[in-house]
């Protein structure tokens, strides 16, 4: 039984042909690259070029040979119209006309020149259609050289139909094509030789330029890769002077590591703040539990220390809530609905004025509809006023305004106002004023109206004792407010 002989394909799992030819030429420097393929584009043009200037010399050569054929034919047909010329093979009758032939309707020469042979140059096609019209052609080759390359001209000699047999019907000149086709030869070694060594010096100046113009960019992963294995701090090598796209990238690619370092940096004092504040009442909690498991207790102290670790766990589960808020991502003012932001204001207020008997004036005009989350807008008014009850001091001012397509929000307090030098860092999380160190709080609460606020597509600003602090830039609109205390103003997109 013959042996089956398995026909092998590629595997499905593995890459096909091409695909493995375009993962080697990726694998090539993208100099290399650069440089071949400038190098193709300017063989082609340069083969264009080349093509160009030899069929139009060309061109040029043979319009002058044929320029003298028809001079040559024009005397050869009047000789014969004359019958000057002998019926038999008389080459030696007519030399001033120079290489010709006169040929019968069978292909047979009547009569012809020394140097030409005594056969028809034409061939039968060729005398066939020399019959009605006149006929162009060569004999012999450009490449390889030929021993006797000739260029023929053959008119009719007679109008309505061949003559009779043995009758002149065709006149035939012939030139030597020599110095034409020398003259080709030669311009195609000129022009090939032209070509390779402007190919050449094009390739080298196209290398050294794609050399030059990737050195930044190969120096800019060298330090890349030194930020990548642990160096901070470190910033690409640009050029002041350089403006174009690889400069451009450079610029960038700072920016980028500054904003990646200035959030690393944002997220590591996050972690070791949020370790510490949780680590407080944890510890509490647990020693208010290992306490309570020392000796017996009797069920009202139990009772007590049950419900003061409910009350820890309380605190904790809100600052949890609290930095999960934080996180909120933004809102799609598309699909929430529209709320009356007025409304939410008096209610907050109302309530605040009822629970504390603080003493707060409100300003609230009409229309102040916008779109987004009323309950996370809420806590924004609630941490604002807590915060200016708090750490500021009564009288508090609410107001809340339309211009033409922002909703503002100002909450102003007559406190002593917060240290210039602590506005940038008010919205970080944990971040307490000194003076604040000793009320109670976590300092996530203008964090929180930060991002809730983000989260709405508006803008936050903290303005104390004459420094302002805006978290954004997205506004034009102008602060106003008293020089005096402090003042955060709320811009949120109008509905």
């Amino acid at each position: 039984m013959p042996r089956l002989r398995a026909r092998r394909h590629d595997s499905p799992t593995g890459p096909p042909r091409d695909r493995r030819v375009v993962g080697a030429l990726r694998r090539v420097p993208l100099r290399v690259r650069l440089v071949a393929g400038f190098a193709a584009a300017m063989l082609l043009v340069l083969a264009g070029a080349g093509i160009f200037v030899y069929f139009r010399v060309q061109y040029a050569l043979d319009l002058r040979l044929d320029e003298d054929l028809q001079a040559q034919s024009a005397q050869l047909t009047d000789l014969v119209h004359a019958g000057t010329l002998p019926q038999a093979a008389g080459r030696e009758a007519v030399s001033a006309v120079g290489s010709f032939q006169v040929l019968d309707a069978g292909n047979h020469v009547i009569a012809g020149s020394r140097d030409l042979p005594a056969a028809s140059l034409l061939t039968p096609g060729e005398l066939r259609a020399a019959l009605d019209r006149p006929v162009r052609t060569d004999r012999g080759r450009l490449l390889p050289i030929s021993a006797r390359p000739l260029r023929l001209y053959a008119v009719p000699l007679h109008a309505g139909g061949p003559p009779p047999p043995g009758q002149p019907a065709a006149a035939l000149v012939a030139v030597r094509r020599n110095q034409r086709d020398e003259a080709l030869r030669e311009l195609i070694a000129q022009l090939t030789l032209a070509n390779l060594a402007a190919l050449a010096i094009a390739s080298l100046v196209g290398y050294l330029l794609a050399r030059a113009a990737l050195q930044p960019v190969e120096r800019y992963r060298t330090e890349a890769a030194l930020i990548a294995a642990g160096a901070t701090g470190v910033r690409l090598a640009v050029s002041d002077t350089a403006h174009d796209e690889v400069a451009r990238l450079g610029h960038t690619l700072n920016d980028m590591l500054a904003a990646l370092e200035t959030a690393l940096e944002r997220e590591r004092r996050f972690i070791n703040d949020a370790s510490h504040e949780l680590r407080t009442p944890l510890t509490l909690l647990s020693t208010e539990l290992e306490l309570a498991l020392r000796r017996p207790r009797t069920a009202e102290e139990l009772e007590h220390t049950v419900r003061s670790a409910a009350a820890d766990t309380a605190n904790l589960i809100a600052l949890a809530d609290t930095l999960l808020s934080i996180g909120v991502r933004p809102i799609d003012t598309d699909t929430v609905p529209i709320i009356d932001f007025g409304a939410l204001v008096t209610g907050v207020v109302n309530r605040y004025h009822h629970t504390t008997g603080a003493t707060l004036h409100t300003t609230i005009t009409a229309d102040l509809a916008v779109r987004g989350d009323a309950t996370r807008l809420q806590q924004v008014i609630t941490n604002l006023l807590d915060n200016a009850l708090r750490h500021g001091g009564e009288p508090v001012t609410v107001t809340a305004a339309r211009t033409t397509n922002l909703i503002i929000l100002t909450v102003h307090d007559e406190g002593p106002g917060m240290d210039p030098q602590f506005l940038p860092h008010a919205t970080e999380r944990f971040s307490r004023a000194d003076n604040a160190r000793t009320s109670p709080g976590t300092g996530l609460g203008l964090s929180l109206v930060e991002a809730i606020i983000r989260a709405h597509h508006g803008e936050l600003r903290i303005c104390s004792a004459g420094a302002h602090h805006l978290t954004d830039t997205r506004s034009e609109t102008p602060c106003d407010h008293p020089p005096t205390g402090t003042t955060v103003t709320v811009l949120i997109p109008a509905a």
